[in-house]
């Protein structure tokens, strides 16, 4: 797909997918390393961190630096227009086995900022999966179009990454539940997803007996347009 229809689906939707972007020796060298960091804080984070699963900074994981920097990758958001991004964090995202959704969330915290409503991105994630991604093992779903418009969802969401809502305490609330406007991202090893930080989005849950381990990369794709005082509560 090229990448200018690719750049008009993140701009319309909110996402996309770039397919076959890790070569195979890559995603198992990562696969080998995350596992070895997730398992090695299971037991704890099977509690603490229930809905997300494991959630490891990856300055703890050096050769993320090589994923971080990854030419194939930064020449797609070259070539989508985005010729100066800044890096501002990344997290291992280990999502055990039977663990339950993923909360609804965004990951845009400027909602002052002059631009936030533009249609032009003003954070992206870049989230590279090391395993095929189903319903049945968690896959992401997203709410298209929700970094540009307003969606009952977004009343109804009370603060996100409180500890009631990590552990996952009680299912049945909305931030939970099953949507009719959701859109399943089921992507395969090596698949890039492309996101728009404002967009709605969560995970199924992951009924499978295998880890679902995602890393996530935050950009901000034109650091200098935003507003000043953004620019100082990110830096």
């Amino acid at each position: 797909m090229e990448v200018q229809t690719l750049h008009d689906q993140l701009i319309e939707e909110g996402f996309c997918v770039v397919p076959n972007v890790l070569p195979d020796d890559m995603l198992q060298r990562l696969r080998d390393e995350t596992t070895a960091l997730a398992e090695a804080r299971a037991e704890e984070d099977r509690v603490k961190q229930r809905s997300t699963g494991s959630m490891i900074n990856v300055i703890e994981m050096p050769s993320c630096v090589d994923l971080l920097t990854f030419p194939p990758a930064l020449q797609i958001m070259h070539d989508m227009g985005y010729t100066d991004p800044r890096f501002t964090s990344g997290y291992i995202i280990s999502k055990p086995p039977h663990s339950p959704r993923l909360f609804w969330h965004h990951d845009w915290a400027c909602w002052t900022d002059p631009g936030a409503f533009d249609r032009v991105p003003q954070q992206l994630f870049f989230m590279y999966y090391l395993v095929d991604t189903t319903r049945e093992n968690g896959c992401l779903r997203v709410i298209p179009r929700t970094h540009l418009e307003d969606n009952p969802l977004h009343d109804l969401l009370s603060e996100a990454h409180t500890r009631e809502i990590i552990e996952a305490k009680n299912l049945d609330r909305v931030e939970y539940e099953l949507r009719d406007d959701e859109v399943d991202v089921p992507v395969r090893a090596g698949d890039l997803v492309i996101g728009d930080s404002r967009i709605l989005h969560s995970s199924h849950a992951n009924d499978s007996d295998l880890r679902r381990t995602v890393i996530t990369f935050w950009f901000h794709p034109d650091m200098k347009a935003l507003d000043e005082g953004t620019q100082g509560f990110i830096a």
